[in-house]
């Protein structure tokens, strides 16, 4: 498999070239055979059946790569706006053990759950990403340490990716990082990872002045740009994946990839 993975966080709107479906079974299929990997959003929302990630594996080609990102039960608590639309997977009764990364018997369930899928599809990479509310503290830390130190990863990486006020405490990511052996994840565009992990991972959400307002399209330029960054990254690691998250991510990544050789 290639060093540098390019690929777009979820599919669903992936639209292949005419007549696609005398050549592939569905999109997904389509959407493997343009790209080495692809970032399961779903799995944030609501955890999909394990026999539905079965089925993706076997659509999808047989060097394509599947990373996911961590169901929210683990990581965002009840009143998260995230949870609007998805509230009926969880039963009232159990909602204030949601998030946070805490111990509870319900965020160690969810993280089991996750992994399932996460094996079902043999990814490579699991993104637990936490949420602007989660800041740095020190009960907050503690959280995040003790999760890692429980948490089983059967065969795939862990990336965090944390948000809030984390990145103000880089001596704190790092050595959480250092500890668990966790990929530190960042938009190479804005930071550059923390720790020196056999892989590097990326998720590019535009250079708007708001971090999060995906509503961005690179430039020739910015692309150029980070095809120097991930060549360099390239040099020196194993892995190299590089997931857009912006509402042009399908002819950026197409763009990039053409940039790279791919």
């Amino acid at each position: 498999m290639h060093t540098i993975r390019i690929g777009t966080c979820g599919y669903r709107d992936y639209d292949p070239e005419e007549g696609w479906k005398d050549d592939y079974e569905s999109k997904l299929q389509a959407y493997s055979d343009a790209f080495a990997v692809g970032e399961l959003n779903r799995t944030f929302y609501e955890l999909p059946q394990v026999s539905t990630t079965e089925r993706w594996r076997r659509e999808a080609v047989d060097d394509f790569e599947f990373t996911l990102k961590a169901w929210q039960a683990i990581t965002h608590p009840w009143r998260s706006p995230t949870w609007n639309s998805h509230r009926d997977a969880v039963s009232e009764d159990r909602t204030d053990e949601l998030g946070y990364l805490r111990s509870t018997e319900f965020v160690e369930e969810a993280w089991k759950r996750t992994r399932k899928r996460a094996d079902a599809l043999d990814a490579g990479v699991v993104v637990i990403q936490t949420p602007p509310s989660f800041d740095y503290s020190e009960d907050h830390e503690a959280n995040v340490r003790d999760f890692f130190a429980e948490a089983d990863r059967g065969g795939f990486d862990v990336g965090w990716g944390p948000r809030g006020d984390w990145p103000d405490h880089p001596d704190r990511v790092g050595a959480i990082c250092d500890d668990f052996d966790l990929i530190h994840v960042v938009d190479l565009m804005r930071d550059d990872p923390l720790t020196d992990r056999s892989a590097v991972y990326t998720r590019l959400h535009g250079l708007n002045d708001d971090p999060y307002d995906y509503d961005y399209d690179y430039s020739a330029d910015e692309l150029d740009e980070l095809a120097v960054k991930l060549r360099e990254y390239a040099a020196s690691h194993e892995r190299v994946y590089c997931l857009f998250n912006n509402y042009e991510m399908y002819p950026n990544a197409r763009s990039l990839r053409t940039r790279l050789g791919r």
